[in-house]
């Protein structure tokens, strides 16, 4: 699969060199594709991954990964053109000092992003655990557990291929409505890790019975 990653950072990092490590190709944008962290990232994600700018990463790839920090998410968003293309939303509209979510209960910071990427086809995922996770989703033999939601059944095929490719369990939450349940359960995991004590190592995994 051929795939860009918006938002170069930790999270965009983890994915791209998991996804590059399992034969994907992996495009990672940068204003500065030229510049040495992009070269050194580059080179730790493996001979299936380059750099280039945003508006070559989209035109060059099938799925998008958008992993910016939520300020700068409208802009890159709408400076690039999405028709066709499977967009993974792994944002969170966080306010300053983790004190909520801009949005809550009545849109999403999923629903925005749809607003804002014209044509494309959203999905959200990887915004409810932290990147040390997305390294290594493995808890003492078991798989942490990765929920995903989306209005196109295509697109979440092709990202559910994703979910996997990184080594977690996915499983699909619905609609891209339910990104309003989402990103309050991403807050979750970052206050229960960044606040509360519990350390950034935990998930969350689905049980059945």
């Amino acid at each position: 699969m051929r795939i860009g990653v918006l938002g170069s950072g930790n999270v965009g990092g983890a994915l791209g060199k998991r996804w590059a490590a399992a034969g994907h190709s992996v495009v990672f944008a940068s204003r500065q594709p030229d510049s040495a962290d992009m070269a050194a990232l580059v080179a730790a994600a493996g001979e299936n991954a380059r750099a280039a700018t945003a508006a070559e990463a989209v035109a060059a790839s099938d799925v998008i990964l958008l992993a910016t920090p939520w300020p700068a998410t409208k802009g890159v968003v709408e400076g690039v053109t999405w028709e066709g293309k499977v967009l993974i939303d792994a944002t969170n509209p966080l306010l300053p000092g983790l004190k909520g979510l801009e949005f809550a209960n009545q849109t999403s910071g999923g629903e925005q992003v749809a607003a804002w990427a014209k044509g494309a086809k959203i999905v959200k995922a990887f915004n409810t655990v932290g990147y040390n996770v997305m390294e290594n989703p493995e808890f003492g033999g078991r798989r942490a557990t990765l929920l995903y939601c989306g209005d196109d059944s295509a697109a979440k095929s092709a990202v559910r291929e994703l979910v996997e490719a990184a080594g977690f369990v996915a499983e699909d939450a619905g609609p891209l409505l339910q990104a309003r349940l989402l990103e309050p359960f991403a807050l979750l995991w970052i206050t229960l890790a960044m606040v509360e004590g519990y350390g950034r190592e935990i998930a969350f995994s689905l049980l059945r019975r």
